[in-house]
């Protein structure tokens, strides 16, 4: 199982409406909005690293208002 936190810009005023959007997607346990150079926090879970970008470019960089994301992956050290 992989944990990330993905880290994302929103459209001005749109970081709410992303945040709520994007909490509806299987795979994300948590989506706030915060303040600071990102709009939205994801913390995120996939089965493997190939399964999470999938889950990062299929379902969340094409919710509406979104400008970009950074995916950090936790690392198991």
């Amino acid at each position: 199982m992989v944990q990330a936190y993905v880290l994302i810009q929103t459209d001005s005023g749109r970081a709410s409406e992303v945040a709520t959007t994007i909490a509806g997607i299987e795979g994300v346990t948590s989506s706030e909005a915060v303040t600071g150079p990102y709009d939205v926090i994801v913390s995120a879970t996939a089965e493997d690293v190939d399964a999470l970008g999938h889950l990062v470019v299929t379902k969340i960089q094409p919710v509406a208002g979104i400008d970009r994301t950074l995916t950090c992956p936790v690392l198991r050290i």
